[in-house]
């Protein structure tokens, strides 16, 4: 009797030890699932000082991380995808140091004026992935570069601009001299020539990215000068630009004024109503930069596994990544006839288009 007592109370605690042990091992799955690996992905960029409703580069990365994130079910956050603002120089390396506290799979720098802050962050935070879009970061895996051939979509509106002007007078207005707005300056220049040898090509840079008031100035400048077509290349400062543009039109809606937007379809900035209660727009075209397309494409291979650390990876006209924005109604057929006759040869390589002015 106590023999089968005593067998019947070892069974009991090697059960009970069975069951315990099963516990122990679920709180351990458990807490192995709230590891970051398992974690819902999540991705946030970091704006330049244009901020993220420039309606020009960093708006255009933010309307691709917004896509991703809904193609994706997620929802504006920490916890699925985001922005950090930055409103002066000084808050780049801060943002970049948010971010990686957050905890976000892949943060995004927009535009070169970050990169030396992605280069520090990403060397100090070796585990986290970075991405600089507009430059270059080779010496390192946890970080992507993204780069686009500026030059080839401005070599196209700038043969919109040779052969639309009436004065043989077009200008461009550059944001902050460097590497990326050389792309355009010479693209434009380049495109201008081609179709147009005799045309006047008034240059000039506001310093700043920022500054409507300043862009608004040079355009007064240009246009007074008889310059009839002005592609700028300044993200905010842009906006001044457009600003001056429908000023003239709307007190002499015969006038030709005419603005070429860049890095997305600026159209809606071109609208005006003028003196004589007539709409008219100001947009002859806008060079797209098709930054969506890379912020999108990228966060949809991180997520799945596919970071290409260490490599750049470059948009162009062969991915629609760079060139005319849809919106082509100031534009004659003619015109856009010979657009498709320049693209193609740049396509092919029978033109070669200049980076540096």
């Amino acid at each position: 009797m106590k023999k089968r007592t005593f067998a019947l109370a070892l069974s009991m605690i090697i059960a009970s030890g069975v069951v315990l042990g099963a516990c122990g091992s679920s709180s351990d799955d458990k807490k192995s699932g709230d590891d970051k690996s398992s974690k819902d992905f999540t991705v946030a960029m970091v704006t330049d000082t244009g901020g993220v409703d420039d309606r020009s580069f960093n708006q255009s990365a933010w309307e691709g991380l917004q896509k991703f994130g809904k193609a994706n079910d997620m929802e504006k956050g920490t916890d699925g995808y985001n922005y950090l603002q930055s409103a002066s120089e000084a808050d780049y390396k801060t943002n970049l140091n948010t971010a990686v506290r957050s905890d976000y799979d892949l943060i995004y720098g927009i535009g070169y004026k970050l990169k030396d802050a992605i280069e520090e962050v990403s060397k100090q935070k070796p585990k986290n992935q970075f991405a600089i879009v507009d430059d270059t970061i080779d010496d390192r895996d946890n970080v992507v570069s993204i780069g686009f051939k500026d030059n080839d979509g401005s070599y196209l509106v700038g043969v919109v601009a040779g052969l639309t002007t009436k004065t043989n007078k077009v200008g461009f207005v550059g944001g902050v001299k460097g590497a990326v707005i050389d792309r355009f300056e010479a693209g434009f220049t380049a495109g201008v020539k081609a179709v147009n040898p005799n045309a006047q090509i008034d240059v000039q840079y506001a310093n700043d990215f920022a500054k409507a008031d300043k862009g608004q100035q040079i355009a007064s400048s240009m246009y007074s000068s008889g310059v009839d077509v002005i592609f700028h290349a300044a993200g905010g400062t842009g906006n001044g630009v457009f600003a001056e543009a429908k000023n003239l039109k709307k007190k002499d809606p015969s006038r030709a004024v005419w603005v070429i937007g860049v890095d997305r379809d600026q159209w809606d900035e071109g609208k005006v109503t003028a003196n004589d209660g007539k709409d008219y727009n100001v947009t002859l075209t806008s060079e797209i930069k098709r930054v969506d397309i890379a912020v999108d494409d990228l966060a949809t291979r991180t997520k799945a596994g596919d970071f290409p650390g260490g490599t750049k990876i470059e948009y162009g006209l062969d991915k629609d990544a760079v060139g005319l924005s849809e919106h082509q109604d100031n534009i004659s057929k003619d015109v856009l006839a010979k657009v498709e006759e320049y693209k193609q040869k740049i396509v092919d390589g029978d033109i070669k288009v200049p980076e540096k002015p």
